[in-house]
């Protein structure tokens, strides 16, 4: 679990820098060169390389290097993790949402009950006007 917790950890640090981001979305299209993914940014390749590095630690990207051009692809498997992650605090707060919903729920009802004069009320108040205009 902890190895887990780790692991999601470097998942979500590398997710973390927008270039990352950029990087790992351009992945989804398929599997590109650095220097195809480095292109529509404006920094230096040793300062990119740092960042696939970063995405490679984490596990969301595998790279493979063949002659002089490295490949990189999406490894979608680093991120199971973090859906599972995600999926189970959806789940909390669902829960959590589904029982203030049901308290508040019952305040409007106890509220509605409260303003609304019981029939127990109104006969007696009636019954007493009437007296007090019969006398």
């Amino acid at each position: 679990m902890a190895n887990q917790l780790s692991q999601l950890d470097h998942v979500f640090a590398a997710l973390a820098d927008p270039t990352r981001r950029a990087i790992v979305m351009r992945l989804c299209a398929g599997e590109a060169s650095v220097g195809e993914l480095a292109d529509p940014f404006d920094m230096a390749l040793p300062s990119f390389m740092k960042h696939i590095h970063v995405l490679e630690a984490s596990g969301l990207v595998l790279s493979e290097k063949s002659g002089r051009v490295r490949t990189c692809r999406l490894s979608p498997d680093a991120l199971v993790g973090a859906e599972d992650w995600f999926q189970h605090q959806r789940a909390i707060w669902e829960a959590r949402l589904d029982r203030f919903e049901a308290y508040v729920m019952k305040l409007k009802k106890e509220r509605a009950a409260a303003k609304r004069p019981s029939r127990m009320t109104d006969k007696t108040t009636n019954k007493t006007s009437k007296r007090k205009g019969a006398e």
